[in-house]
């Protein structure tokens, strides 16, 4: 009995809806995660890209839990000296709901260009509209 290898070309891929209304934002990202990565089909190959589309809706309905939405603070650099910048959650979910979503998945995904190739079939819409109907979508519950 031989372990079989999965190949780039032999991936099929499907399309999945998630409405995040009233989701955790912690557990919504690893199965967001898990689907991207395609640890939910058994031809799972942790070196090739084996996952599925994300398309994901309703990005600014989503929870955090505790004090988070105050208190978590979300870094970046601007590259230039002392140039150090700072926003909490509740302000970045009132300005860009969607970028929440995909900081939480893409700490979740592999750092490194197959996590980059990853995160690319991630969709994320803050309203509950999306133009991907033609690839007719699985809505998915989580």
């Amino acid at each position: 009995m031989s372990t079989q290898v999965a190949k780039q070309n032999e991936v099929n891929r499907s399309w999945y809806v998630i409405d995040l209304n009233e989701q955790v934002l912690g557990r919504a990202a690893t199965e967001i995660a898990r689907i991207l990565r395609g640890k939910h089909k058994p031809i799972y190959t942790p070196s090739v890209d084996t996952g599925d589309f994300v398309v994901v809706v309703n990005a600014e309905k989503v929870k955090l839990t505790g004090r988070k939405l105050g208190v978590k603070t979300y870094y970046h650099h601007t590259g230039y000296p002392g140039g150090i910048r700072g926003i909490t959650a509740d302000k970045l979910l009132e300005k860009r709901p969607e970028e929440l979503l995909r900081i939480a998945v893409r700490g979740m995904l592999p750092k490194n260009k197959l996590g980059r190739q990853m995160l690319r079939k991630l969709k994320i819409y803050s309203g509950g509209d999306h133009p991907h109907t033609a690839q007719q979508p699985k809505a998915m519950s989580l």
